[in-house]
């Protein structure tokens, strides 16, 4: 049975803002999140992030946490693939190192 049949998985369309306590969409709906994990994959096309993603005055993303998987801007944000975790060693690893930095964030690990 998929995620989804068990009731454990929602899908929602892209949000438009992470606002302090979660995510806001367009409509005005809002949802509480104390994390976000971005799986991006071993490409930086970010481009569908730009609207909602804490960019330096430069234009770039500045990375820190373990593995650099932390957007410094909004710790809260970890994008796993992106940045120096774009390879399949480096993602697992830094996949990882994610989780156990935001479970502990969260006061949980």
């Amino acid at each position: 049975m998929d995620m989804k049949e068990r009731g454990v998985l929602q899908r929602f369309p892209m949000f438009s803002e992470i606002t302090a306590t979660g995510v806001k969409w367009t409509d005005g709906k809002e949802q509480p999140a104390d994390i976000i994990l971005w799986n991006t994959g071993f490409k930086s096309a970010l481009d569908h992030l730009k609207p909602v993603l804490p960019r330096e005055q430069e234009g770039g993303i500045l990375m820190g946490g373990r593995l650099a998987t932390m957007v410094v801007k909004e710790p809260r944000i970890h994008l796993v693939g992106y940045g120096p975790s774009a390879s399949t060693i480096g993602a697992n690893r830094a996949g990882g190192a994610a989780a156990r930095e935001l479970t502990s964030m969260l006061g949980i690990g």
